[in-house]
């Protein structure tokens, strides 16, 4: 560990790297002389694998000098093993003797745990807890009222594709949960895409956008499907801003907000426009309000089950997800057991990094109106709630058999988390 922290950052690095985390959750870190020695050595690096697919410390340490890189998974992960007394697994302190943190030691990282999850909390929202790993929705997120009734009507306005026949609701239908309910979105002329559609709504509080993460933030993102052949398939940006200049009207309008209509201040509208696609007050954001009689005592006891399995370390936060990359397949080999060939979509974030790490890493996605938002999963593969409700059980959180009542009581619970939007209840 490099001695260059302060205060409070010095006794969390202190806590975690004396207890030896560095071994299986850093990678490229120096092993200790009997990693060499034969069983031992393998039994290591299998540690060192499942470590590092599941955990990166590296990347949690880099947020102790800068909190914005700070993930909220890796916060909630952490905290998770902690309180359960999960880490290190008993094989590793056979080989590492005081690998183990003590009281003290919890208690300092706990604590800057709860410091740390203090600065992500959703303002003016009642009964938020620092201690929770999931959050109420906020009623509302701070936008220019300006440029989201421009972004709105951008957000219908087929100008945006080649022929004018695809919007951004075409994918993201706000009255079908946010998706088109369909395996891939079907784009200009027919042509089907290559993955299962997000949803838009909530995506606000997403740390990047696509499941790839290729996308920085909604504006960002707005900039791809406009010139994707499969997609909207118009054939430059040059083009669809020509589209929008002959448009004295839109013109006019647009230039009170923006100095130019260019391909960044349309997708800046549309991206501010997304902004309010948020849904607020589901049975489960009034029962975290303090409305005990807001779920049923199926949905209370799949809510318990959703936490004892951890489910909310990954699927955490305000939306539920969208906080992390995460390994598809932690317990079982997914992609195998699905029993069709690889494709290009499979690859998640290494399509876009090209790091062997990231083969298979998708961004979580968020749970919120799941019960809207079917098929499951990048590939689709789960066509109901409960089949992606036993696959994670499975590959995720390594319950080999899941029981049908404990699936059925989770899924109940994610049922709960259908929010309202423009005060009414999705549908």
């Amino acid at each position: 560990m490099e001695n260059h922290y302060t205060g409070e950052q010095e006794k969390v690095a202190k806590a975690l790297f004396d207890n030896s985390c560095q071994y299986c959750h850093s990678p490229n870190t120096p092993l200790p002389f009997y990693s060499k020695f034969p069983i031992v050595g393998d039994q290591m690096q299998s540690d060192i694998q499942n470590g590092l697919r599941a955990f990166r410390l590296d990347r949690l340490v880099e947020g102790l000098k800068d909190p914005s890189k700070l993930s909220q998974a890796d916060l909630a992960k952490l905290q998770r093993v902690l309180e359960n007394n999960e880490m290190p697994i008993a094989k590793f302190r056979h080989l590492h003797w005081g690998s183990k943190p003590d009281e003290q030691e919890k208690v300092a990282l706990l604590n800057w745990i709860r410091e740390a999850r203090k600065m992500s909390l959703p303002k003016e929202t009642p009964n938020v807890d620092a201690d929770r790993l999931v959050q109420p929705i906020p009623d509302s997120i701070e936008t220019d009222k300006a440029k989201v009734a421009l972004g709105h009507d951008l957000y219908f306005d087929g100008r945006l594709s080649g022929d004018g026949s695809i919007q951004c609701h075409t994918c993201h239908q706000l009255d079908k949960g946010g998706v088109d309910r369909l395996e891939t979105s079907t784009g200009i002329e027919g042509k089907k895409g290559p993955i299962n559609a997000p949803t838009v709504f909530n995506a606000a509080f997403n740390f990047v956008q696509f499941w790839d993460g290729r996308a920085a933030d909604l504006a960002d993102q707005a900039k791809g499907p406009p010139t994707n052949p499969v997609e909207m398939g118009s054939h430059s940006w040059d083009d669809i801003v020509a589209r929008f200049e002959m448009d004295e009207e839109f013109k006019k309008e647009f230039l009170k907000e923006y100095p130019q209509v260019t391909k960044e201040t349309l997708t800046h509208a549309i991206g501010e426009y997304e902004k309010t696609l948020i849904t607020p007050n589901s049975d489960f954001d009034r029962y975290l309000k303090g409305d005990k009689t807001a779920l049923t005592e199926q949905q209370v006891r799949g809510y318990e089950l959703f936490k004892q399995h951890k489910c909310d370390t990954c699927h955490t936060g305000v939306a539920m997800g969208g906080q992390s990359y995460e390994y598809m397949g932690l317990y079982g080999d997914y992609f195998k057991d699905r029993g069709t060939p690889l494709t290009d979509a499979d690859e998640g974030r290494f399509a876009q990094t090209k790091d062997p790490f990231d083969m298979h890493r998708f961004k979580v996605p968020t749970l919120r109106n799941i019960a809207l938002t079917a098929p499951y999963f990048h590939d689709a593969s789960a066509k109901e709630l409960k089949d992606a409700v036993s696959a994670m059980l499975k590959y995720q959180s390594n319950v080999k058999q899941p029981a049908q009542k404990d699936v059925e009581d989770i899924t109940s619970f994610l049922e709960s988390l259908t929010g309202e939007f423009k005060g009414e209840k999705l549908k």
